[in-house]
């Protein structure tokens, strides 16, 4: 089946027919011998919505065959890697589109059954085969108690009574899984970023004024204000999701802001679950390293302005910050 046959399966078939569709769209994909970006990016948008729609035979039958697809699209395995493990064995075993990062998140969050499917892949990271190893012999995971660790067992407590519940163990492991997944040096994201950027960020978007939405969004990121207006003028919420995402904010949360500032983007509920879908999706390392780049930008204009005309630049500097400063959210 060539390319052209896969970019047309949604015209042909029928309306209405979620599982052939979800199907055929996927075989046909797997049959690509190197599909370019721009069909991956067609699969994902063609399959993410219909996902909720179709049956589990079908997201079985389609996580067959991507675990065996040499350019399996990364957002549709990820999705479908959160699925039982009946599902989704074959894609914790063989995928390729799992990175460590990856897998330790699917152990984090689904525990044993997941991880056993992952112990089984080639080449696995040695330290993830530690800890799936401490899951399935909990009780070899000891956490150390500070009132517990100077003390031997009385007469009447056997040694084995020291040793953490198999639950309280496995916990253990799985919360070492999560710190693994934690970028360095970011412990105070979620209450210094998360929740101030929301409040205003909502406060800002819902006045209907795009100025003070691109300041209060600016601040949060620790970008110029041009940088913040470019993400925002975008003619789709690209941009803006990375943003919203590199601040960790939750689906919900994302979603309010995204709808406030490009409402004409959410026309049908498809329109929604596709973005919460993208937002789900998107690792926050991805977006932080997107927020870097803007940074980066953001720096190399101001090099060049400076380097270009002095004088005209600080007087160009002196001009942001009083508009800034007359722009600021309280």
């Amino acid at each position: 089946m060539s390319s052209s046959d896969f970019r047309h399966i949604a015209i042909r078939t029928e309306a209405g027919k979620a599982e052939r569709l979800f199907r055929a769209a996927v075989s046909a994909f797997c049959s690509l011998t190197r599909p370019s970006r721009r069909e991956i990016a067609q699969l994902e948008d063609l399959t993410l919505p219909l996902f909720d729609d179709v049956s589990v035979e079908s997201r079985r039958y389609v996580a067959a065959a991507l675990s065996e697809c040499e350019y399996a699209p990364t957002a549709l395995v990820r999705r479908l890697a959160e699925e039982p493990v009946e599902t989704a064995a074959p894609l914790l075993i063989r995928s390729k589109a799992l990175s460590d990062i990856d897998l330790i998140a699917l152990i984090g969050r689904h525990g044993l059954p997941h991880a056993r499917a992952i112990a089984r892949r080639k080449g696995l990271n040695q330290t993830i085969a530690d800890l799936i190893r401490a899951l399935e012999k909990p009780t070899l995971v000891k956490t150390r108690q500070p009132e517990t660790v100077t003390k031997l067992p009385t007469s009447g407590t056997s040694a084995a009574d020291h040793h953490p519940p198999a639950g309280e163990a496995g916990e253990n492991a799985r919360r070492r899984l999560r710190s693994m997944m934690r970028p360095a040096g970011d412990v105070t994201v979620n209450t210094f970023l998360g929740q101030p950027a929301y409040a205003k960020l909502r406060e800002t978007a819902l006045t209907g004024n795009a100025a003070f939405f691109q300041t209060a969004l600016a601040d949060a990121l620790e970008v110029d204000f041009a940088t913040a207006r470019s993400v925002t003028e975008q003619s789709t919420y690209a941009g803006l999701l990375a943003a919203l995402r590199a601040l960790d904010l939750s689906e919900d949360t994302a979603f309010l802001i995204a709808v406030a500032v490009y409402p004409g983007e959410f026309p049908h509920p498809q329109a929604i679950r596709l973005f919460l879908d993208r937002y789900r999706l998107l690792h926050r390392e991805a977006a932080l390293d997107t927020v870097r780049a803007w940074k980066a930008e953001t720096l190399s204009r101001a090099i060049r302005g400076k380097a270009g005309n002095p004088a005209t630049a600080e007087r160009q500097a002196t001009t942001n910050a009083a508009s800034a400063a007359g722009l600021k959210a309280s």
